[in-house]
């Protein structure tokens, strides 16, 4: 199976001049709930459904209050999570608050099963 693209035109904003480009974006076949990952975990493992699903939402839960805490959490060969934050520039540190912080996300960095898919990767235009 491969990855789906669509390709857009943007020109460059720092240069209108120049003639625009065209680019790939990565096109979404759709999703999957929380319910269905735990049908899928479930085929491939000894587990019942309803295990799987509690620990599902167990692990959302402890994910989310870890982050909240400010660790990283890491899943092993999976990746790992970690709150990231953008701000506005001051003069000097002393004149640093938080209400300078304007930007905040959860940033994922891939692990060796991961990275391993990304290189794998087949693709096809949509």
């Amino acid at each position: 199976m491969a990855v789906k693209y669509v390709l857009s035109e943007k020109g460059n904003p720092l240069r209108p001049e120049e003639p625009k480009k065209w680019y790939a974006n990565a096109k979404s076949t759709g999703d999957i709930s929380l319910k269905a990952l735990g049908k899928q975990i479930t085929q491939r493992s000894t587990v019942n459904h309803a295990d799987t699903l509690a620990v599902l939402e167990a692990l959302t839960q402890t994910l989310t209050e870890q982050l909240a805490e400010g660790k990283i959490v890491r899943f092993g060969d999976f990746g790992s999570f970690q709150v990231s934050v953008g701000s506005e520039g001051v003069e000097s540190a002393d004149k640093f608050n938080a209400s300078y912080i304007r930007t905040k996300k959860i940033t994922f960095r891939p692990g060796a099963d991961i990275k391993e898919m990304l290189n794998n990767l087949k693709f096809e235009k949509a």
